[in-house]
């Protein structure tokens, strides 16, 4: 009996590997707007491979040197649970053949023979520039950021990755021919750099999508080449989420090495950066375009940035609003959008939670319908949004011609650090968002003509906690004002900040 259940076990197929995964949609052609898709994948680890790419001992860049050496021990962590799970796992140190040229696993790989592939392969795929246009960072100078370059320092694989029986050795195409052998149909790749060789090598993202397999990217178990004193100015690990953003769009889905061997995703030890969720969904002051904008310019260097816009074709639809249960801080763009349950869950979850919000104009009506419009089946309002969150009453605002005559009312408050101290003008239209909330802080306020002031910007704690600041500007031209822009990136530090 005990052989026969055995038996039964054995010729069970293995549980499939189950991907928590991300791909990136244009909201619509030609916009240059993409929503971050969550995409779950489900792939038989018998028909799945691991690349490790380009995981060398050193590096010519000691920067990038030191942090393939933190990056190791976690490839090494997943690789032994995909292994045990069934995957193939090849191994790709390029250029250090002859270190394993009796290696078992080296073998293995020149044993497999040739077959046709789909399309030529090549031992190098440069960038193709109708499929992808250009890289998001300039790379052009080798992307060293800090210590010495010494070039051709690698000898073989970083030692802290095991190589063990049954895995593969190469670093040209051969790893199509094992694929091809062992029914491989799907490639999940990881290691060094993105913006480089995971992209270009012959086993590596480019090659591998162009020969059909499935590819994914394990964006956590990655890093770039990528120099912060060179465009777009951002932080390392910001040049690196930009390429891995490009990947997705242009190339493949992305998922976590923690999707396969379990706990958290893998963060390098310098990257303290908090996530900020933007979130745009209005059709009057282009936020989509100055928010994008605004936040690599200003956000790039110290915070991770993901961007929410609303479904170009269903106005209740945020596709990839789930990112705010991880998010630190909101920023906030919304108006008279009411949404579907799922969505509003979503944001009702992350107030409920205390965490920090950063809201701008037409906000104040967020997520209430047009007066007299028919909601959309399934859609709810938050009516109340403007005196729950905001602490503020809207009733309208004063005429557009009228503009708004900003004053400052709390001249040492470190979010108006930007802000000239005897105030500015502003092509907002003023709000009427009186009475405010007991506790509000109120920092600016504006009139518009002979009219009675208004408050302009303030912060409040909402009941039950959470931070908020708020302001009724953000009109197009209040994000070409340094007054501005600099009081908005203060408000995210001071929303965050403990």
């Amino acid at each position: 009996m005990f052989f026969a259940l055995l038996a039964v076990a054995l010729a069970q197929p293995p549980a499939p590997l189950t991907l928590h995964a991300r791909t990136r949609e244009e909201a619509a052609p030609n916009t240059g707007r993409y929503h971050a898709i969550p995409k779950d994948l489900s792939f038989d680890p018998k028909k799945t491979a691991l690349v490790i790419c380009d995981m060398w001992d050193r590096h010519w860049c000691t920067a990038a040197t030191n942090r393939v050496a933190e990056l190791a021990p976690r490839i090494n962590e997943v690789a032994n649970a995909a292994r045990a799970k069934g995957v193939l796992i090849i191994h790709c140190p390029s250029d250090t053949m002859d270190f394993y040229k009796d290696h078992p696993g080296r073998k293995l790989a020149q044993a497999a023979p040739k077959v046709e592939p789909k399309v030529p392969l090549e031992r190098w795929c440069k960038l193709d520039d109708k499929r992808e246009g250009m890289l998001p960072i300039d790379d052009a100078d080798g992307g060293c950021h800090g210590g010495e370059k010494s070039y051709k320092a690698w000898t073989r694989e970083h030692p802290a990755i095991e190589i063990k029986p049954g895995d593969g050795i190469t670093d040209s195409e051969e790893a199509y021919y094992l694929m091809r052998q062992r029914g491989i149909e799907n490639v999940l790749v990881c290691g060094v750099h993105a913006n480089m060789c995971v992209l270009g090598r012959p086993f590596s993202i480019r090659q591998m999508v162009k020969q059909g397999m499935n590819v994914v990217l394990l964006r956590d178990l990655t890093d770039t080449m990528y120099d912060p004193a060179k465009s777009p100015y951002v932080s390392h690990f910001t040049g690196t989420d930009l390429v891995v953003e490009h990947i997705e769009k242009y190339w493949c889905p992305s998922a976590l090495g923690s999707d396969i061997v379990g706990g958290k995703e893998f963060r390098f030890k310098e990257d303290k950066r908090p996530l900020v969720a933007i979130v745009m969904a209005e059709d009057e002051y282009d936020a989509n375009k100055t928010l994008p904008a605004f936040a690599l310019a200003h956000l790039g260097r110290d915070y991770r940035v993901s961007l929410v816009f609303q479904d170009a074709k269903d106005p209740t639809h945020l596709p990839g609003i789930g990112v705010l249960d991880a998010a630190d801080a909101m920023i906030l763009y919304v108006r008279r959008k009411p949404l579907q349950k799922d969505d509003m869950e979503v944001i009702k979850r992350f107030v409920a939670a205390g965490k920090p919000i950063v809201a701008l104009r037409t906000c104040s009506h967020a997520f209430a319908a047009q007066p007299k419009a028919k909601l959309k089946d399934g859609a709810m309002q938050w009516t109340t949004f403007d005196e729950e969150v905001l602490g503020c009453h809207y009733t309208g605002h004063y005429g557009k011609e009228l503009g708004t005559t900003v004053k400052v009312e709390k001249v040492d408050s470190p979010i108006l650090k930007s802000v000239p101290a005897d105030g500015f003008k502003s092509t907002s239209w003023l709000y009427k968002s009186s009475p405010l909330a007991a506790g509000a802080t109120v920092l600016m306020t504006g009139t518009a003509g002979n009219n009675p002031p208004e408050p302009v910007a303030w912060t409040w704690e909402r009941k039950g906690g959470g931070k908020v600041f708020y302001t009724c500007l953000g009109h197009q031209d209040d994000f070409k004002s340094e007054a501005f822009v600099g009081m908005v990136k203060n408000a995210v530090m001071w929303s965050i900040s403990k």
